[in-house]
């Protein structure tokens, strides 16, 4: 089944405006008003453009212009944003790196990329150390300390010192690299997904159709390096809003901002609501101000969702897409409170169709793997067309589809409904059994506070499920009690083999469950006998 929303966002519509220059016209709009706050430092969109000119005249006069690329490892702050754009206005593209990387897998992506320049914060600098001096391409002085200071390192003050503050205009085209974000390297490899220009005008568009703008206040508390972040922050700059970072997630202190700033949106992962929501204190905040909050990264759970929307005010949207794009679906929980364990319908100029495993079109309700195109799709995995390849699907009609790697179906309504990552799909004598349903009703316990459901090795039937559980605090429920609870409520083919209680899950910087990491344990054991 098809599902698709007509709307175009296209560039013959929407004429393409390099970011820099939606940056000059927010300044020249009103030079003094606050742009961005970070911990206590404010910037005036005065004070704070002539900073980012002169990291890119700084890179000019360096030789590197359109395609090269910088890489950032660093904490979010103010210094991070100045490079961030000041590259952008000199034409390159940003290359920002996570700090959950191994020293080896940062090695490779700076390689990979071909990055001319490193910058780092104190609390990265471990990781680029091992490196430090042996990556072709980076120069003596191309290792970059923004708050601290270290032999073979250059201060990032003296390296934009003396650099000219009036604008630097470069022809940038539309297809040239914005950035290139990496995969987290968790299952091999780390792919580096490099978004064009384009794609970051479409994303503007359409945050710009969520509130995004003069007087908008984002409040972005995740890392720099990750799309959740990006696709939030570079728009409200871009329209004028006003931005505050916090370079560390901490849930009351985010309260606290929110309602000392007045802030309208943001943009969190589940794991952050559901701190959020859980603060004994939560009530006495006033975050009226709020207009939308949005979720991304991982699946918000259905109780969840309902609990913002009757305690927190504002709009609730659930976003649910990938970062190298052409998917993308949004759930306004507040408008269809009734489809709440849905992610929504396609957004603005996106088409979904659900494929059966030999890659056929089902029809509605059936399931299978999402596949998706839109006006925003990554340019391709950098350097390795291989893999580009690999992540397509042609429909018979010749158009490009991106495989999402998740399983779901579509409802009579043309809500999306998740299911599964198709690699954590459990086969257990034959079945399907998608982990997203048996979680869903172990959530319906009140004394389960977290729950991850996953294949482990079974001698009768392939693999079979086994939920680990996070119990709330002062629960007197045991394993077998709930093992028991749960299977009368699950059709046959589904039932848990056990729960296994933990103190906590492993998640990633933006709030997923590493599966793969729990699960390594159980069939490493079966692999070495």
């Amino acid at each position: 089944m098809s599902q698709s929303n007509p709307a175009d966002t296209t560039s013959e519509n929407f004429p393409f405006v390099h970011y820099a220059e939606r940056i000059r016209a927010a300044a020249a709009a009103h030079p003094s008003l606050e742009a961005i706050k970070c911990e206590g430092e404010t910037r005036t969109w005065a004070e704070f453009l002539p900073r980012t000119n002169m990291v890119a005249n700084m890179l000019a006069s360096r030789g590197l212009g359109r395609g090269d690329m910088v890489a950032v490892l660093a904490k979010s702050s103010i210094e991070y944003l100045e490079v961030f754009l000041g590259a952008l206005q000199a034409g390159l593209c940003i290359v920002p790196l996570s700090g959950m990387a191994s020293s080896e897998q940062l090695e490779v992506m700076v390689r990979d990329s071909g990055s001319k320049l490193v910058f780092a914060s104190q609390s990265t600098r471990d990781l680029i150390e091992p490196f430090r001096g042996r990556v072709d391409g980076v120069a003596d002085d191309g290792y970059v300390a923004f708050d601290f200071e270290g032999e073979g390192w250059t201060a990032y003050e003296d390296l934009i010192k003396g650099a000219s503050t009036d604008h630097l205009y470069v022809d940038v085209q539309e297809t040239d690299p914005f950035n290139l974000i990496y995969s987290s390297g968790t299952t091999g490899v780390p792919k580096g997904i490099e978004q064009s220009h384009k794609m970051r005008s479409q994303h503007i568009l359409r945050f710009e159709g969520m509130g995004i703008r003069e007087g908008a206040v984002t409040l972005v508390s995740t890392a720099m390096y990750s799309n959740t972040t990006l696709v939030a922050l570079l728009p409200t700059l871009a329209l004028g809003g006003r931005v505050i970072i916090m370079p560390k997630f901490d849930t009351e202190k985010f309260l606290q901002i929110a309602a000392a700033e007045k802030v309208t949106h943001a943009m969190l992962v589940p794991v952050q609501y559901q701190r959020i929501l859980a603060h004994p204190d939560f009530e006495s905040y006033d975050l009226s101000s709020f207009e939308v909050k949005l979720s991304t990264s991982a699946p918000l759970r259905e109780g969840v969702k309902r609990e913002i929307i009757s305690r927190w005010p504002g709009k609730m949207v659930e976003i649910y897409g990938l970062t190298e794009g052409g998917i993308g679906t949004a759930l306004s929980c507040t408008e269809f409170p009734d489809k709440l364990a849905s992610v929504g319908k396609p957004g603005e100029g996106v088409e979904l169709r659900i494929l059966s495993e030999a890659g056929v079109e089902l029809p509605q309700g059936e399931i299978g793997e999402i596949v998706g195109r839109s006006d925003a799709m990554m340019t391709g995995y950098h350097g390795r067309p291989d893999l580009t390849d690999d992540m397509i699907w042609r429909s018979p009609d010749g158009k490009i589809f991106y495989k999402s790697g998740d399983m779901g179906r579509f409802d009579e309504d043309g809500f999306l409904f998740l299911l599964d990552r198709k690699k954590d799909m459990i086969i257990s004598g034959g079945f399907n059994i998608y982990a997203a349903d048996i979680e869903v009703e172990l959530t319906k316990n009140e004394d389960v506070a977290d729950v991850a459901v996953i294949g482990i090795p079974s001698e009768e039937w392939g693999e079979t499920p086994l939920a680990l559980v996070v119990p709330k605090e002062g629960s007197t429920l045991t394993e077998e009690t709930l093992k028991d609870w749960v299977n009368d409520r699950l059709g046959k083919t589904q039932r848990i083999s056990g729960v296994e209680f933990r103190d906590s899950l492993p998640r990633s910087t933006i709030g997923k469950v590493m599966k793969r990491e729990l699960r390594v344990p159980y069939w490493e054991a079966v692999n070495a006998t």
